[in-house]
């Protein structure tokens, strides 16, 4: 995937924007919120203050990846189709991190196993 509009509007959206989406889909397939910020504390490292925080605060997703605390160092290993693109060929890293939470949250939505969500 190169740069373009379409990732300027990406890093644009707020991640609070784009968090209810990510709630209702893990607990429309019976998983809880608390699962959903487990896979986000493994990726991203926030913790629950400073992920209410950056909700709160609206940061967009260029600011919400570059200020994580710590990007997991197996995030590497999260591979396969979302949103069309194949996530380990996705060159913009801003994107590709956004992309990893996305398939996290699919894996989650769709009842995989946590230890295999996270990598272990």
């Amino acid at each position: 995937m190169k740069p373009g509009a379409n990732n300027e509007r990406v890093y644009r959206m707020s991640f609070a924007s784009v968090y209810p989406h990510y709630v209702t889909k893990v607990e429309k397939k019976g998983r809880t919120k608390e699962e959903l910020h487990t896979v986000i504390h493994w990726l991203t490292g926030y913790p629950e203050k400073g992920l209410a925080k950056v909700i709160a605060d609206k940061i967009d997703f260029e600011t919400f990846f570059a200020k994580a605390p710590r990007m997991h160092a197996n995030a590497h290993l999260i591979t396969g189709m979302i949103c069309g693109y194949r996530i380990e060929e996705i060159e913009d890293p801003v994107m590709r991190q956004v992309r990893y939470l996305d398939k996290l949250v699919d894996e989650l939505a769709k009842g995989r196993a946590m230890e295999k969500i996270l990598r272990k």
